[in-house]
C-alpha cells in the first residue's frame, strides 16, 4: 500500500512492468490502482457561536437645534441643510460640540471640539455628534475638529487639529457666522 495521498486508501490491483530497452522496444504496462477517496458530505448544523452585534437605536424627537440663516446681497438660491460633525470613539466617553462656523467665498468652515468626558464605555465603541441647521447658498464645507483623532477609519473624514490657533491662517479672511 502507498501512503502518499491524504485521506484516501490506495490498493495496488495489478503488477506493472517496465518496457525492455533495445532497438525495438516492446510496450510496457503500468501498474493499476484502485483509489477509494473519503466520502465527503456537505451540510449545515445549528450551533451556538459568538457573533458580534452592533445595536444602533435612533428615534425621531423634536429638539432645539441652532438655526443659521445667511442672506447675501447676491440673492443666491438658499438651501437649508443640516451640518453634522461626528466621531467614533472607544473605551472613554466623549462630547462633540460645534464651536464656530465661518464663511468665505463659496466655502463654509466648521470648527468643532471633541473632548473626553471620563465616562468608562466598558470596551464599547460609540459615535458622538453635534449638528446645526443652516439656510445659506450652496457651499462646500470644510470640517475641523479640535482634539486628538480617535483610532478607526471612520474618523479620517475630518481634519483634526490640536489647537484653534492652527486655523488662524485658514480663517483669517473668513466671516464668523456662528459661535457657541
Amino acid at each position: 500500500m502507498i501512503s502518499a495521498a491524504v485521506s484516501c486508501s490506495v490498493d495496488k490491483t495489478e503488477e506493472g512492468e517496465l518496457p525492455e530497452v533495445d532497438i525495438q522496444a516492446e510496450s510496457g504496462e503500468l501498474p493499476e490502482y484502485d483509489v477509494d477517496w473519503a466520502n465527503v458530505k456537505v451540510s449545515t448544523r445549528t450551533k451556538t457561536v459568538e457573533v458580534p452585534k452592533v445595536v444602533v437605536v435612533t428615534e425621531k424627537e423634536q429638539v432645539e437645534v441652532p438655526y443659521i440663516e445667511v442672506n447675501t446681497p447676491d440673492d443666491d438660491t438658499m438651501e437649508e441643510r443640516t451640518i453634522r460633525v461626528e466621531a467614533e470613539v472607544a473605551n472613554e466617553g466623549h462630547q462633540m460640540k460645534i464651536k464656530e462656523i465661518y464663511a468665505d467665498d463659496d466655502d463654509l468652515h466648521v470648527v468643532a471640539e471633541l473632548t473626553a468626558t471620563g465616562q468608562d464605555l466598558q470596551g464599547q465603541t460609540v459615535r458622538v455628534s453635534d449638528q446645526v441647521v443652516i439656510n445659506a447658498p450652496d457651499s462646500d464645507v470644510e470640517y475641523y475638529i479640535l482634539g486628538s483623532r480617535p483610532a478607526g477609519d471612520f474618523n479620517t473624514q475630518y481634519e483634526f487639529v490640536s489647537s484653534r490657533e492652527e486655523l488662524n491662517d485658514e480663517l483669517e479672511d473668513a466671516h464668523k457666522i456662528y459661535e457657541q
